[in-house]
């Protein structure tokens, strides 16, 4: 079976469903998108790996993994997701150590929050994207079209817990000064959500 190498588009959260996220994997080579619905928790890591100017006082669980692997001389090469079963994605992770190869197997979500760490690339079979792989874009609508995230409420699951989500659209009142301060609280107590959406606050007007 052939691998097809993927990409990490974002992460899309639904304002309608709490707790609903998606991370949206694009294939390389084509326009197929594969989303994947993942954990707050595991959302947030990515996210983090993904937005390198946020940086955590204090390591995450997927940080706490890359120091370890450092330490021991242990490299994560590539992710696969290998498997799809009853809409659940199973992936391996390939990594070596003194030139020995070993394949762990982990969840998707983990694996790529690991694989983000590592700058290592991720595939997936073309079979499982010929099977789940969908065409999230509309007619007329560019890859980066920002309407991406609302045909993703319509194939993403929502999750079982009560999330209060919060729109950046309550951050407009506020000026650059405010928004920079709020910003470096956010990430002092861990609110990466929170970080995220004061930072595209703060990239819109500075884009200005």
């Amino acid at each position: 079976m052939s691998l097809v190498k993927l990409n990490i588009k974002g992460i899309s959260y639904s304002q309608t469903q709490n707790g609903a996220y998606a991370l949206i994997l694009n294939e390389v080579d084509g326009d197929r998108k594969l989303p994947i619905v993942i954990g707050a928790f595991e959302a947030q890591s990515i996210a983090i790996a993904l937005e390198k100017e946020i940086k955590p006082p204090r390591p995450l669980t997927h940080d706490l993994f890359k120091n370890f692997a450092d330490r021991f001389d242990i490299v994560v090469k590539q992710v696969i997701i290998h498997k799809l079963v009853d809409g659940v994605f199973y992936s391996s992770i390939i990594c070596e150590r003194d030139r020995i190869e070993e394949i762990i197997d982990a969840r998707t979500s983990d694996a790529i929050a690991l694989a983000l760490r590592f700058e290592a690339p991720i595939f997936t079979y073309k079979n499982i994207l010929d099977k789940a792989g969908i065409h999230l874009n509309f007619e007329g609508s560019t890859d980066s079209d920002p309407s991406d995230d609302v045909l993703v409420n319509e194939v993403i699951e929502p999750d079982t817990e009560n999330v209060e989500t919060t729109s950046s659209d309550s951050y407009k009142t506020y000026s650059l000064k405010e928004l920079h301060t709020m910003l470096e609280t956010a990430v002092n107590n861990e609110d990466y959500e929170k970080a995220a959406r004061i930072r595209d606050e703060i990239s819109k007007r500075e884009q200005k």
